[in-house]
Order: C-alpha cells, then structure tokens, then sequence
C-alpha cells in the first residue's frame, strides 16, 4: 500500500483503501461493501462505498503499480502474457456492461457483465496486471445510458480482441515479456496478431478446427492438416506441471506463409501448432508466431501458460472476491477490480517468495495462494489479540503434508509417481 500511496488525494482514503484490500483478503464467505464494513468494524459500508464511487484517487495508476510490483518479483525476460474474459451474472439491466451474451462462466448465454483480464505469467507464478470492462453496442449507442453509469464521454464500442491488444502492448512497454498467450476469441481476430507480431511479441493463440491457413500445399482447414501428419510427425512433451504431476501431450508443428498479415514480422516463424490428448485423442488447435527461430518445445510452453489465467481467475474469485461486487457504475468496477488486483498480486507474490526462501520437500505439497491467505490473514489476527499461532501453523503443515500424500497415492494407483515426489515409504 505504501508504493501506491501517492495515487491518493487524502491520507484518509489511502487508509481506507488499504482497510478494504485487508477486509478482500479475509476469509469471509461474502465480499461486498456491506460484509466488509461488518468485518472491519466500520458502522455502515458508506465509507467503502464513497471510496469506490467519489473520492478522489488515481485507480488507473493503481493498477500500473500493482503491475511493476509483479514484474519486480516475478518478472522474467520469456514471460507469457495471458489475456481472457470471465463473466459475472446479474440480474436487471442497470449495471454497467450488462446484457444477454455468452459468458464461459456459465457456458450459455445469460444476462451477464464481462471483462477482459491480462496475466503475467512465468514458470514461478502469475498474477493479474490488468482489467478492461467490455461494453456492447447496446451500451456504447445509448449516451444516456452510458452517463448514468458514469461510462466516459466518447467511449467507442471495443471487440475483446481490442481491449486485448491495448493491454498487452501496454504492459509490454513496461514489463520484460517475450510472449502472449490466448484462446480462439483471440486467435481469430487477423488485426490481433498482426498487432503483436508489430511490436515483437511472439504468441501462441488458440483457434477453431475451422481456421483456415496457407502452408507450401494450399490452404486448408487445421484439423484438415492434422489428418495428414504422418506418425512421425507427433512429439511428446509436457505442457508444465499440473495439480496431478506433468501434463503430456503430443504435438506437432506446421509450418505455414502467414500472407499479408506478415507486415512488420515477416521475417519471424509462423506456425499452427496441433495437439493430441494421449488417451482421448482429442485435438486443440494454436496460430503461433516467433520473431526468432525457435523449438517445438517454446512453442508449447507458452501453450502451456496459458491456463494460468484461468487459475489467476480461480484464485481471484475465490480468494479475494474478484466477481462478488455489488457495484453498478463505471469507476466503482475498475476500483473494485484494482483493489481485487492488488489483494491478489500480495498473496501470489508473497507464496513466491516462500517457495524461494522455503527448501523444497517432497512430503509437502508447495504453499499456494489459498494457504498463504490463511496464515497472513489468521497470524496477523492472533498478533492483534495476542493469541497463540502455534496451532495454526501446525494446521497448515498437516494440510500440505495430507496433500501431498494424496497426491503421491494418485500417481502409484497409476503405476508411476511424479519426477518430484518422494515414494510412498519415505512419508
């Protein structure tokens, strides 16, 4: 709080906002104005409600500090910018952004809020360094509307894929990267990719089975091109390490001329990556690009950071109240996000650096963002009232040593263990 302590007009609400980041941190089942007044002892939620909607800070410069102190400590000179959309439902037709649309959340189409968000992601960790409120047409061509929800002036409507493009290149201007990741509504959209290859990202973006590509044949369909790849063709590598040990897949790489869409990187490697689940069979199709040559292995890689934004949605939703605002006016949900941002790059930060400091065991699972909100949030209580936090830690241990016993019990039922665990007699 203290780095962002000059984004605020009065030392009063800087107070404040760092009351309500504590209060997002805490276990409480709710997170809104109202159960974070009855926890932080405040009388009513018209202070926390005043801080979202009129006093005086700067949320934006917020969020350009809460993304210098990711990259301060987890910044990596290959690190993968991942870019998707999550969606709250709501009821009625007043909150900003809200209408029937598809959102992944639901899987269906509902009468939703949808917002764009960017990770950073390395091998270490990830956390969320931007958000952008997607506003249909239905918004952006009805002014009046737009007012009453405090939307700004001469706000135009913006696809995903642009809102996109704006955050990624501008967290590249100040955060070391060399990629950025996402899925088919990304990996569709020509002006995106052309966009990223112009300012020297390389990305690996998700695309249909219906994606249409040139390669030194013709044009074809991918999972056309995935039909005729000899057997020889098909590499095993693993995407990173999942909850249950190393996610294998097959894979395999096509070279392809990408045309007019080149511009600036046409000198780069253009490829579609192609991959097979070992047991399914099942096929997920990638558009890639490197400015520089590069393996088979980068490419999946990146691939595989991909999901750290669906796990930084997890995490950030369950933890510290990502989708839980009752808010309906355009500053009150970038303060929200901002404030939920910051919460949340403290704790990813914070499990980083204990994993560093903390030597690795095989009989503990490693400490995640959960455990480490719950040792912040109960040991700083105890402080406060003087208890004891003997128990507590004893509690966390027991629940990563269970874990990883779990875990390890997983893979011999499977008739093989993890590269990194120990065997079953050594717990």
């Amino acid at each position: 709080m203290r780095r962002c302590a000059g984004r605020f007009a009065r030392r009063r609400t800087h107070a404040r906002a760092g009351k309500m980041v504590h209060g997002l941190i805490a276990g409480l089942d709710d997170k809104n104005c109202w159960t974070l007044a009855e926890h932080l002892g405040d009388r009513s939620p018209d202070g926390l409600q005043y801080l979202l909607s009129r006093a005086k800070w700067d949320h934006d410069g917020v969020r350009d500090d809460v993304r210098d102190f990711v990259a301060e400590h987890l910044g990596a000179p290959d690190a993968v910018l991942v870019v998707d959309e999550t969606g709250d439902l709501k009821k009625g037709r007043h909150t900003v952004g809200v209408q029937r649309q598809y959102t992944g959340t639901a899987g269906r189409i509902e009468n939703a809020q949808v917002s764009v968000h960017l990770t950073y992601a390395t091998a270490e960790g990830h956390a969320l360094i931007d958000r952008e409120l997607y506003l249909p047409k239905s918004w952006t061509d009805d002014r009046g509307r737009c007012r009453a929800q405090d939307v700004p002036e001469g706000r135009a409507f913006a696809t995903k894929p642009a809102l996109a493009g704006r955050m990624i290149v501008a967290a590249a201007a100040h955060v070391p990267a060399k990629w950025a990741a996402g899925d088919e509504v990304y990996g569709a959209d020509p002006v995106l990719r052309r966009q990223l290859a112009d300012h020297g990202l390389g990305y690996v973006l998700g695309v249909a089975c219906s994606h249409r590509v040139t390669t030194a044949d013709g044009t074809a369909r991918v999972d056309e091109l995935a039909q005729r790849l000899p057997s020889t063709a098909w590499r095993s590598a693993s995407a990173g390490e999942g909850a249950k040990g190393r996610r294998l897949y097959r894979w395999a790489r096509i070279p392809i001329d990408p045309g007019e869409e080149a511009g600036a990187a046409g000198s780069g490697v253009h490829a579609v990556l192609i991959r097979r689940h070992p047991r399914t069979k099942e096929l997920a199709y990638f558009r890639c690009y490197s400015p520089t040559s590069v393996s088979l292995a980068a490419f999946v890689r990146v691939a595989g950071l991909r999901w750290r934004i669906e796990e930084s949605f997890q995490a950030a939703k369950g933890q510290v109240g990502l989708d839980q605002h009752q808010v309906r006016t355009w500053t009150s949900w970038y303060r929200w996000h901002t404030l939920v941002m910051l919460g949340y790059a403290f704790l990813a930060v914070a499990a980083v650096i204990s994993r560093r400091r903390a030597p690795s065991t095989p009989t503990l699972i490693r400490l995640s963002i959960n455990e480490i909100r719950k040792l912040f949030t109960t040991l700083i209580d105890n402080a406060r009232s003087g208890r004891s936090v003997a128990h507590l830690l004893h509690c966390s241990w027991w629940r990563r040593h269970h874990q990883a016993r779990a875990r390890i019990c997983h893979y011999k039922r499977r008739g093989h263990t993890p590269g990194t665990a120990a065997r079953i007699g050594d717990i």
